[in-house]
């Protein structure tokens, strides 16, 4: 097989991938138990995707592929640490078909490689539900550190859920 197709890249949203994403953000089944956070309107994607491509400075989504075929998706927005500070906060939705190969690792790793390469913030970084530990080992392998539990900070499914919190930050690169 040739590398090229071999490898997961990642690449802006066109307007074919619409139908993926709103499947990924608006049903139950393809979002999968950790993603779905209730119904949406179904039009707010291709809204975001006509006024910006689903890129601004503040944030912006990728579609993860793999020999053209697109896995799901991955997202990042600017959140403030301090008074004049700022990281990115990213995620990571995938297809059904697409969980349980190491494609959202290899995701996750070139969305943080791209974020550093493409903007002047120091800290990408990640939560996720203390009992998703897919993600979490994802994260791991992807490069993030785990830093702690967040208590009570996410609500889905009529709870309120504890979240683990990972970071990568630019002198991690370094070293790997």
């Amino acid at each position: 097989m040739d590398d090229d197709v071999s490898r997961v890249e990642l690449r802006p949203v066109a307007e074919a991938d619409l139908e993926l994403l709103d499947r990924l953000t608006n049903d139950p089944v393809a979002a999968g138990e950790h993603q779905w956070f209730g119904w949406h309107d179904p039009g707010y994607l291709r809204r975001r995707w006509h006024e910006t491509g689903m890129l601004t400075a503040e944030s912006g989504m990728l579609v993860p592929v793999l020999g053209g075929r697109v896995l799901g998706l991955v997202s990042w927005h600017r959140t403030r640490t301090g008074p004049t500070s700022y990281c990115w906060n990213v995620g990571l939705v995938l297809a059904p078909e697409a969980r349980g190969h190491g494609h959202g690792t290899e995701a996750q790793r070139l969305l943080a490689e791209y974020l550093f390469a493409h903007t002047q913030l120091n800290r990408v970084e990640a939560t996720t539900e203390v009992g998703n530990r897919a993600e979490q080992r994802s994260l791991e392998k992807a490069g993030f550190t785990r830093e702690g539990v967040l208590r009570g900070y996410g609500f889905r499914d009529g709870e309120w859920r504890d979240h683990v919190i990972y970071s990568v930050v630019r002198s991690d690169l370094a070293r790997t």
